[in-house]
């Protein structure tokens, strides 16, 4: 059993391209250096000592910035190409990193973030572009898949390692980090991967499911992918913002706790998310069933928090959303992808991408939402948005075998 185990473990990394394993490296070190973001809202509550209400505007600005960058970065990777998208938004996010421990005050940071990650967030719809390009069609899925276990394993990494720096020594030492490794992995990035020209879709029937004279926005099956995927952005962000607080306020939990939570979430996503991305594409589960599962899991999670009086609950939580991330994540970039139009590549990541961040704009406001009505509330609400997405999930489901028959 053991070795049946391992082996499929070992099959489910086959047949990727060296590019996507070194994207993969290049990936790891940069967000095993954001450091900062996962305590931002603690940093600017605790150490800035700002409102709930002032916390969640700033806050709000990422989304803002990451919606203007998602776009900006779609349209310019379908002009300029990916790879220079993804150097210059990289190297300048970097230096950036290095003056945003200097703002101290509340506007100066509302803008400072906002144009950071009008910068930092055109990497995103130019790296999901990259991937067409560096994997075979019948690996994307798995290459996207190994790009996310990079990120979560990242993600598991800096936080851990920033809760012991936060207690040790402050935060304006993350701040340097932060920086260092943007600069560090696009300098990485650039020696390891050379540039090449996106490669026309192999058979555009497999993967055009629109009529030729479609556009993005009069995608109706896309659109409502894209209230699922906002919706699932509204559930997860709080784990960023909200929860971090949350363990310290209502369980009294350190940055060092809540690091050992993001390290759990991201060891199940190491240990368990390839093999099971590999399973399931040997078991041919369509990916609007999976969105559906995904979104059923995260919103139990949230439903799960409600029961407050046992610390216990939050760890139970975390693997529930940590499920549906995995069983979810993969599949909504893998159905992006996908149902991009040839030359319109850029744009559906573009607005996939945007989906999310407008999601980040409004769940900071979570926090509003905890100051006046408490946690609890705050909980019920984020629920809603998980019965909207199971609702949309299913819509979606339905939407497209009826199509697909058609």
């Amino acid at each position: 059993m053991l070795k049946r185990t391992a082996n499929l473990y070992a099959d489910s990394f086959k047949g990727l391209s060296k590019e996507i394993w070194w994207l993969a490296l290049v990936t790891f070190i940069n967000r095993a250096g954001t450091m900062i973001l996962p305590f931002m809202s603690k940093y600017l509550k605790e150490d800035l000592e700002f409102t709930y209400v002032q916390v969640a505007v700033i806050m709000s600005f990422f989304g803002v910035g990451s919606t203007i960058g998602s776009w900006i970065g779609g349209k310019m990777t379908d002009k300029i190409g990916f790879y220079k998208v993804m150097i210059y938004s990289m190297l300048l996010t970097g230096f950036l990193f290095f003056g945003l421990q200097y703002v101290k005050t509340f506007w100066g940071l509302c803008f400072s973030i906002l144009f950071i990650m009008s910068i930092a967030d055109m990497f995103r719809p130019a790296m999901f572009v990259s991937l067409n390009t560096y994997s075979k069609p019948e690996n994307r899925t798995r290459s996207l898949t190994l790009i996310r276990l990079a990120i979560n394993l990242g993600f598991t990494v800096g936080p851990f390692i920033a809760g012991i720096i936060i207690v040790s020594h402050g935060y304006d030492l993350l701040f340097w980090i932060d920086g260092i490794t943007c600069i560090l992995s696009i300098l990485l990035f650039t020696y390891l991967v050379k540039e090449k020209k996106s490669k026309p879709k192999e058979k555009k029937e497999e993967v055009d499911l629109l009529d030729a004279s479609a556009t993005v926005f009069r995608d109706k099956p896309y659109w409502i992918f894209l209230g699922i995927s906002f919706s699932m952005g509204i559930i997860f962000f709080p784990l960023f913002h909200t929860m971090p607080i949350y363990h310290f306020e209502h369980y009294g939990l350190t940055a060092v706790y809540t690091g050992l939570l993001f390290l759990l979430n991201g060891f199940l996503i190491f240990l368990l998310e390839m093999p099971m991305v590999h399973w399931i594409e040997k078991k041919k589960i369509p990916p609007t069933k999976l969105i559906v599962y995904a979104s059923i899991l995260m919103a139990t999670s949230i439903f799960l928090l409600l029961i407050d009086t046992w610390s216990g609950i939050l760890i139970v939580s975390m693997l529930f959303i940590t499920v549906g991330e995995m069983v979810g994540f993969p599949y909504t970039n893998a159905f992006a992808m996908k149902r991009a139009k040839i030359g319109n590549e850029g744009r559906y990541m573009g607005l996939y991408s945007m989906s999310f961040s407008i999601a980040h704009i409004f769940s900071p406001y979570m926090l509003i939402v905890v100051g006046i009505l408490g946690y609890p509330i705050t909980f019920l609400v984020l629920g809603i948005f998980g019965i909207l997405a199971v609702v949309l999930s299913i819509w979606l489901r339905k939407t497209i075998v009826k199509e697909e028959s058609n």
